[in-house]
């Protein structure tokens, strides 16, 4: 099941990055008062009154120039509309609506699509009375808030959380078939993989807007196991469209993220782990998801004695602290250990599946805790006394201590990497809790 995807829409330099970095709690966007100054592609996953949801800063994908700012800022709003499930509509109440906001706003209007109305930097009185004028736009649902100083942010998020949906009860009998998602940047080579799997040209290319948004999942079976690929490789480079491609690019991979188990992250290897390659991954290891890399176009690179050993360290290097990762040099082209990786593949959606029984993680690492405990905390001496799994999707450990709280992330560091020595669980994120026993 996809997850709820919100985008933060509005002209630039509004406050979209600061609201971004707001409901994220963490300043990871640009922030200045420069106009178009959101640079990095922007997402992340929040969480409000126990749902999670994917959020979407469009600020980064917006062409500068004024003169085609209207055919951009359309053309921007329409792939939010698209591929989104809820639009955050910011304005700004010191420069009031402006001949933009009201553009934008027609458009958002005329879709089915729920849009809240966000009205910012409204922190005092005299600038509440201000925001007023906004409820012109014609829109039900208005927040007025500051995004600096956080507040209407909760009331804001209250509304987003209610329009999340709960999560679908699984059938009982039905067999959950593995969902491997193939994940990368633009011309990574995931088209070409799917192809080379399938055995046949399964990407449309077509100019009819609406052929190319959904993500392709194909049905499966290989080593007699059947299992679902999801293609996020739909859309076609154009000439002039890479912000756009980009941007579904960005949108695509993280909903294809959702409903995968094991994400297969497609790296070039003439171009090497990019910024944006290592943002990808760490998104898929936040969501729990398994990961292979694949280092496709091996087949272009000049090769010496040590050069895919090398290759290897370097991306480790770039994804530390997670390193226990499988990484597979392929050529898509080629079809140069493609099925190789399928294998690996297969055996992640396992190891994340893995189940280790309780008296098992309390014989083998109770041991190792004792060789090396935790260190003491205030003259008290922390003692872990009980380990068990718990029953989640995603590989996760509750370590029962009579002081939890003290423990410290180099421990509990210390005790991922005994779990990943004894137990398989190569290409998986594990989480490790402290309770008090």
């Amino acid at each position: 099941m996809p997850g709820f995807t919100v985008a933060i829409v509005g002209r630039p330099n509004v406050g979209k990055s600061t609201l971004f970095n707001r409901l994220l709690e963490q300043r990871k966007a640009i922030v200045d008062d420069v106009s178009g100054v959101t640079r990095d592609r922007q997402y992340g996953i929040a969480e409000w009154n126990g749902k999670n949801f994917n959020i979407i800063d469009t600020g980064g994908f917006v062409a500068r120039s004024e003169d085609v700012f209207e055919r951009e800022i359309r053309k921007q709003v329409q792939i939010a509309l698209d591929e989104a499930d809820l639009l955050l509509f910011v304005v700004d109440t010191l420069t009031g609506i402006t001949d933009q906001d009201e553009e934008m706003a027609d458009i958002l209007r005329r879709s089915s699509k729920p849009v809240l109305l966000v009205v910012n930097k409204v922190d005092n009185a005299e600038r509440a009375l201000y925001a007023t004028e906004f409820y012109a736009l014609g829109f039900e649902q208005v927040f007025f808030l500051s995004s600096i100083s956080g507040s209407g942010t909760g009331e804001l998020l209250d509304e987003v959380a209610a329009h999340i949906p709960p999560p679908e009860e699984e059938e009982e009998e039905e067999v959950h078939i593995p969902q491997f998602a193939i994940i990368g940047q633009p011309n990574a080579g995931k088209s070409t993989l799917l192809n080379a799997l399938i055995g046949q040209e399964r990407t449309i290319v077509s100019d009819i807007p609406g052929t190319t948004r959904d993500t392709i999942h194909t049905h499966y079976k290989l080593f007699g196991k059947d299992f679902t690929l999801i293609d996020t490789a739909g859309l076609r480079k154009k000439k002039n469209v890479s912000e756009d491609l980009e941007f579904y690019s960005v949108i695509r991979a993280i909903r294809a993220m959702d409903g995968a188990d094991v994400c297969m992250l497609l790296i070039d290897a003439e171009k090497g782990m990019t910024a944006q390659d290592v943002n990808i991954f760490s998104l898929a290891t936040r969501k729990g998801k398994g990961i292979v890399l694949l280092v496709n176009k091996w087949d272009l690179m000049e090769k010496e004695t040590n050069t895919a050993r090398d290759y290897e360290k370097e991306i480790k290097d770039r994804i530390a602290p997670f390193t226990d990762v499988p990484i597979i040099f392929i050529s898509a082209q080629d079809k140069k250990r493609i099925f190789q990786a399928m294998e690996k593949a297969l055996e992640v959606y396992d190891n994340r599946s893995r189940n280790v029984a309780t008296s098992q993680l309390n014989d083998i690492l109770l041991p190792e805790i004792e060789r090396y405990p935790p260190p003491m905390s205030r003259g008290h001496s922390v003692k872990i006394k009980f380990i068990t799994q718990l029953p989640v999707a995603v590989p996760s450990f509750a370590f029962f201590a009579n002081y939890p709280d003290a423990i410290k992330d180099s421990y509990k560091n210390f005790l991922e990497n005994k779990l990943r020595s004894h137990f398989n669980f190569s290409g998986v994120p594990i989480r490790v809790f402290f309770r008090k026993k």
